[in-house]
C-alpha cells in the first residue's frame, strides 16, 4: 500500500481543473485555491501517470519484527462436534514447518462442548491447544468466530496460521486476515518454511496452468488455507500431549447481527475426496457408452465417478467431479483413469493415490508416467471385458 502526495506548490488555477478531470472516480476536487483527494480515491494512479508531477505516489515502507511473532497455529475445524480430517493433515505439516524454525505448534479450537475434540487432537503432536468454548459459539456465526480468532492472534501473535480450505475455513480465514491487515493465500497445495520464518505458499493459478509462489515478508501473521488430502495425515500417538489452554469468551466476542433459529443438515453430495475407489473419465472416454460403463464399473467396485477438466468445461459432469489443481485433490486406495492423457494439472491432483491404473490408447500418454499399471488400448473395448470379468469373480 501507499499514499498519494499532492505537490501543492505546483498547483495553479490553470492546471488544477485538468487534474480534477483526470480522476475517473471524481475523487479530486479544487475549491478556494485548494486541491483535495477524497476517500472516493481507488488508488488507480491515473493522476500520477497523467499529471506531470503534480501528484506522486509514495510507497508505504513496511517492516515487521519477526522475533515478535512466534508459533505455527492450526485452526481446528470442529464443526458439529466432528473434526474435519484436514485438521490432522495440517498439524502434521505444521510440525514439519516448525522443525525449520524451532517454533511451537499450536491448535486453535472454537465452538461449544469441545472436550471430545480437544482430547482427540492432543494425540497429534501439538505443543498447546487454545480453546474458546462457550454456548454462544455452538453454531457457526462469522462475527463471534472471527472475534475469538482475532483475540487469539492479538494475545499469542503466531507467525503463521494454517486453515483448512473447508466451507467454514474459506469464510473465516479471509475475514480474520483482513482484520489483521495481512495477506492470505487460498487453496495452497505446497507449503515450505524459510529459516527467517517466511512461509512459502504455493498454489495453482490461472486455471491451474501455473503454480504461483507467494510470500508475505512485510506482515504477520501469515495466513493460508490448504486443500484437503494435499498433505499426509500423521499417525496419532498413544499418549495424549500438549497443554490445553482455556481462553475466556467475553460478551464483546459473542455479539452478532445473526441469530441462528434452527439448523437442518443438508444431504451430503458426492465428495470424490473421501472416496477409496475412483473411476476417472477423460476425453478419450467421453462417449455415452463409455460413460455408462464407467458408472457401472464404479458401482461394482464401490467407488465414485470423477473426471478431468475438459469434461467439466463441456458440461458433461459437474465441477464437483473434477480432479486436478483447479478441481479436487484426491488420495484414494485405487483410481482407474479412462482416456485421460495425464496433463500436469490432473496428475498433481491424484498422483498420491495408493494404486493407479491407467487405460489409454496412446502408449506415450503422460498418465503412464505416474501409473502403477498401464493398459494401452481402446476404452470402449477394454471396459466391457473388465466389467464382465469383475461380475464373473463376484
Amino acid at each position: 500500500m501507499g499514499k498519494l502526495i499532492i505537490n501543492h506548490h505546483l498547483i495553479t488555477p490553470e492546471n488544477a481543473p485538468a487534474l480534477v478531470e483526470i480522476c475517473p472516480f471524481g475523487a479530486i476536487s479544487y475549491e478556494n485555491g485548494h486541491l483535495d483527494i477524497s476517500s472516493g480515491c481507488k488508488l488507480c494512479k491515473m493522476c500520477v501517470r497523467k499529471s506531470g508531477g503534480l501528484v506522486e505516489f509514495q510507497e508505504e515502507a513496511k517492516t515487521v519484527d519477526r522475533a515478535a511473532w512466534r508459533g505455527i497455529c492450526v485452526y481446528a475445524d470442529c464443526s458439529g462436534g466432528k473434526i474435519h480430517r484436514v485438521t490432522y493433515e495440517l498439524i502434521g505439516k505444521a510440525r514439519e514447518l516448525a522443525a525449520v524454525t524451532g517454533h511451537p505448534v499450536w491448535v486453535l479450537a472454537i465452538g461449544h462442548q469441545l472436550d471430545g475434540c480437544v482430547q482427540t487432537l492432543r494425540h497429534y503432536g501439538a505443543d498447546a491447544l487454545f480453546v474458546y468454548d462457550d454456548p454462544a459459539l455452538a453454531e457457526f456465526r462469522i462475527e463471534p468466530y472471527a472475534q475469538a480468532f482475532y483475540d487469539f492472534i492479538r494475545q499469542k501473535r503466531p507467525s503463521s496460521i494454517l486453515v483448512g480450505a473447508t466451507n467454514l475455513g474459506r469464510q473465516l480465514a479471509p475475514r480474520v486476515a483482513a482484520r489483521c491487515r495481512t495477506g492470505l493465500t487460498a487453496d495452497c497445495t505446497i507449503l515450505d518454511m524459510k529459516e527467517n520464518t517466511d512461509l512459502v505458499q504455493i498454489r495453482p493459478a490461472f486455471g491451474g496452468n501455473i503454480m504461483a509462489q507467494i510470500v508475505t515478508p512485510h506482515t504477520r501473521p501469515q495466513f493460508c488455507t490448504v486443500r484437503y488430502k494435499v498433505f499426509n495425515e500423521p499417525k496419532p500417538s498413544e499418549a495424549a500431549a500438549g497443554e490445553v489452554v482455556p481462553m475466556p469468551v467475553t460478551e464483546e466476542m459473542k455479539r452478532s447481527a445473526i441469530d441462528v433459529l434452527s439448523t437442518q443438515e443438508k444431504p451430503r453430495d458426492i465428495d470424490i475426496a473421501e472416496a477409496d475407489v475412483i473411476v476417472a473419465v477423460g476425453r478419450g472416454a467421453s462417449g455415452k457408452a463409455a460413460r455408462a460403463w464407467a458408472a457401472e464399473l464404479a458401482e461394482l467396485l464401490g467407488g465414485v465417478v470423477a473426471c478431468s477438466r475438459p469434461l467439466v468445461e463441456s458440461n458433461v459432469y459437474d465441477a464437483k467431479h473434477q480432479i486436478g489443481l483447479s478441481g479436487r485433490t484426491v488420495k484414494p486406495k485405487l483410481i482407474i483413469t479412462l482416456g485421460i492423457s495425464g496433463a500436469v494439472q490432473f496428475a498433481a491432483g491424484m498422483k498420491a493415490a495408493e494404486c493407479i491404473v491407467a487405460v489409454n490408447s496412446d502408449p506415450a500418454a503422460p498418465i503412464f508416467d505416474v501409473a502403477h499399471y498401464r493398459v494401452v488400448g481402446d476404452v470402449n473395448e477394454i471396459l466391457p471385458r473388465l466389467i464382465q470379468q469383475i461380475k464373473g469373480v463376484s
